[in-house]
């Protein structure tokens, strides 16, 4: 029996039954059974996430289930997993990246450089709007929180002329065909782990740990633990617009990180390339180029250094 603890979203179950599809296809006696639970994250709808503690409110109830052993495993993306775990858990098993980049929906609008002045967006991330306020500067923008779905409506509804979201969750949820445009990564460069789904156990749990070996991929593996690395050096969160995005080719793996001011007005970006085997490296080198470009004092400015 493996147990999964996963958050109630539509995405959220979408991605537990992903993952326990994947396990009954790999090892048919094997019982697998979902164990859904409402965190922080999804209560706490009125505020935005930068001002409630961050990301980390979406697994921290999912991690005690683990801890207390109510749950055996739980899956998580990846984007929205902490820099530190608690000690006695770890990320066992990365999937195969989905799309990583992040998608403009508007049912009236063909892209981001349609949009006519003061036209209104929403958007729950502050990286998107960093980004996109040097595209289209006089838009105004509103915080949108809640699932998938949830957003959409708001569209439907008129509150907004447009919301950008991950392409990888619309595209899970059977809903690819709402993307408007694309936002390539020299547009919007994405979030930190976007597109990729991490499951998190018990550091002592070898069975599980030998079951979901057959699940991770090494490639989106090494492309992710950079990014982390170059988030861990920045003591980043969602606090501060931080963004980074690795692609690993042949022997080579080229990592593009971005530290912006909450206001637009400053975005800093770096780039490094080097062998994938020094995929943390990287990561550390990226983010040391954007510190001293200035990012120590965008990050000291928002209370995060």
């Amino acid at each position: 029996m493996v147990r999964i603890a996963t958050r109630k979203s539509p995405l959220a179950l979408w991605q537990a039954e992903h993952v326990a599809a994947r396990l009954r296809a790999e090892f048919p006696q094997l019982s697998v059974e979902l164990h859904p639970m409402s965190t922080r994250g999804d209560k706490l709808l009125d505020a935005p996430l930068a001002k409630l503690g961050g990301k980390g409110l979406f697994v921290k109830e999912l991690e005690q289930s683990l801890l207390e052993g109510r749950a055996d495993i739980a899956v998580h993306s990846m984007k929205d997993v902490p820099v530190e775990l608690p000690d006695a858990l770890h990320i066992a098993a990365i999937l195969e990246r989905e799309d990583p980049r992040d998608a403009f929906v508007s049912d009236r609008f063909a892209g981001v450089q349609a949009l006519p002045p003061h036209a209104v967006i929403g958007t729950s991330s502050l990286r998107r709007q960093c980004q996109l306020r040097a595209h289209v500067p006089e838009c105004r923008w509103i915080s949108l929180r809640g699932n998938v779905n949830t957003r959409l409506a708001k569209l439907a509804s008129r509150e907004c002329d447009a919301v950008v979201l991950a392409a990888a969750g619309l595209k899970r949820l059977g809903l690819a065909h709402v993307i408007t445009q694309f936002l390539d990564a020299e547009v919007c460069l994405p979030a930190i782990g976007q597109g990729a789904l991490g499951i998190e156990c018990r550091r002592d749990d070898a069975p599980i740990h030998e079951l979901l070996t057959v699940l991770h991929h090494e490639p989106t593996a090494v492309c992710v633990q950079s990014e982390r690395a170059l988030n861990e050096r920045l003591q980043g969160g969602c606090q501060v617009p931080i963004a980074g995005y690795a692609e690993w080719s042949g022997a080579e793996l080229r990592l593009r990180g971005l530290v912006a001011a909450a206001d637009g007005g400053t975005i800093l970006c770096s780039e490094r390339r080097g062998d994938a085997s020094a995929a943390r490296d990287i990561g550390v080198a990226v983010a040391e180029d954007l510190l001293a470009q200035g990012a120590d004092r965008i990050l000291r400015d928002m209370g995060v250094r």
